[in-house]
């Protein structure tokens, strides 16, 4: 008995031995069937196909097209066409890197339960692309296209198939201003800028927008403008709220009566660099209920932020939307982005410099301090300017930077009720502004008042004021 149980044992390893090199084989048979390619496995122009559908985790989608595309659950859905072609692409020449041929486990590659799952048809035929896992150890992606073979594609499909419904909206446009002729603001705003190039309503040559208001055509800084204008090319509307607004839903989001209205008239480029002329307009608005919120608490804020010198803490509790000319669409745009757009008060884009022109138009500048008065004089020669007291020639510098530091912290039209602390008489090589009168007078601890031409202008600090007297001092003491 104990010899036939030993030879049952034997037989039983000999059986296992025999079965595991029966699978080694199998296994070495079926490497053998994956082989390297270079192979076109679909090659579909992407102006052929007529409908497109994926299936992704909880995302299914599908569109077809009617000369242009639409999604099939909703046809009001503005599709953007740049990036269903952008998914078809891929398809029009679509390689493969390894064929593994005559496949009889899909499981092993991810593909008994796919990933996702693509189908697109043509007038002749109907395609479904399924992809399996990702492999490591080759960086691609397992593909199955129905032929029996798997295959391995360095361009993996769920880099773009992973888009979600959002995704696929044809966002607004908001083109790159060349050159902008006009702006026009209504609502909270009304009033117009235009551009002019050598216009004599300055004496800084860098102006070449203006403000029309009341009559008046008003200089305003370039940079401040340009940045303005930026803050409308880099504006982020991708954040819908609505692809198809209604009027209640035009009125819930304030934008029936907008709190603000850009319409701007502008220059650009083609592609193929020719110019062009056409017209863009945003509109912005908070929440009704918001907006009268908080203008309610508007003010009462704006002194608390004052006596605690506290910065504006509320910026993530602002909500607001913009909307392109007529557009269905209607975005939620940040916080930053509503104040950058709706700062478009004249006083938000003038000037700050008490003295906007270039100091290297500066002939002569008469002074009024203490009671006493000095006259720094200059010469020019091409392009130089060299600045006397009397006959000593000047090192000018520390004057010019406490003249230029004459910025404002917040425009007034306030008239001054202190004594002048310090006047000048500003002589420039400007056929239009010949001469500039500045006035500084005692305001505050922390500010003077400053007067130009007459008017009254912007509360500047006593510090900058300070600078500047003691500049005149060191010149005219030395």
């Amino acid at each position: 008995m104990k010899r036939y149980k030993r030879l049952y044992l034997l037989l039983g390893i000999l059986a296992v031995a025999c079965i595991a090199t029966f699978g080694v084989l199998r296994f070495e048979e079926h490497q053998e069937q994956i082989k390297n390619s270079d192979e076109i496995i679909l090659k579909v122009p992407s102006d052929t196909v007529t409908s497109l559908s994926w299936e992704y985790q909880e995302e299914s989608l599908s569109f077809h097209k009617e000369e242009v595309w639409l999604y099939d659950e909703d046809e009001a859905f503005p599709v953007s066409e740049e990036k269903i072609n952008g998914l078809l692409t891929q398809f029009e020449e679509f390689g493969a890197s390894f064929i593994i041929e005559n496949v009889q486990d899909y499981g092993q590659y991810g593909l008994d339960v796919p990933v996702c799952t693509i189908r697109f048809s043509t007038d002749e035929q109907e395609y479904e692309v399924q992809l399996g896992d990702y492999s490591s150890m080759d960086s691609e992606r397992y593909v199955s296209i129905g032929d029996g073979n798997v295959y391995l594609v360095q361009n993996d499909p769920l880099d773009q198939f992973d888009a979600v419904l959002s995704d696929m909206i044809d966002h607004d446009d908001v083109p790159r201003f060349d050159a902008v002729a006009s702006i026009q603001f209504s609502g909270d705003e009304t009033y117009s800028i235009v551009y002019e190039e050598g216009s004599d309503n300055t004496y800084c040559a860098d102006d070449v927008y203006f403000a029309q208001i009341g009559g008046e055509m008003l200089p305003l800084d370039t940079e401040r403008v340009q940045s303005y204008l930026d803050s409308i090319t880099d504006a982020v509307l991708t954040d819908y709220v609505t692809y198809n607004a209604t009027e209640e839903e035009l009125q819930s989001y304030g934008l029936d009566s907008p709190e603000l209205t850009i319409s701007l008239n502008y220059t650009s480029e083609d592609e193929d660099g020719e110019s062009f002329s056409d017209a863009f307009v945003l509109n912005i608005s908070r929440a009704p209920d918001e907006k009268t919120a908080a203008e309610a608490d508007e003010t009462t804020e704006a002194e608390s932020s004052v006596e605690n010198g506290e910065t504006d803490s509320k910026e993530e509790e602002i909500t607001a939307y913009a909307r392109v000319g007529e557009s269905q669409i209607v975005y939620q745009i940040s916080a930053a982005d509503y104040k950058a757009l709706t700062a478009a008060a004249y006083n938000s884009l003038r000037h700050l410099e008490v003295l906007s022109a270039d100091f290297a138009d500066i002939e002569q500048i008469d002074i009024s301090l203490d009671g006493a008065e000095y006259t720094i004089a200059s010469e020019k020669k091409g392009n130089d300017r060299t600045y006397f007291y009397g006959e000593e020639e000047l090192d000018i510098a520390m004057f010019q930077s406490a003249l230029e530091g004459l910025v404002a912290e917040s425009f007034t039209s306030e008239q001054p009720s202190q004594q002048e602390e310090i006047g000048l008489t500003v002589y420039l090589d400007n056929e239009n502004h010949p001469e500039v009168q500045i006035k500084l007078y005692r305001y505050d601890g922390s500010h003077c008042l400053a007067v130009v031409d007459g008017a009254p202008v912007s509360l500047v600090t006593r510090t900058s004021a300070v600078d500047l007297i003691e500049a005149v001092h060191a010149i005219v003491l030395d």
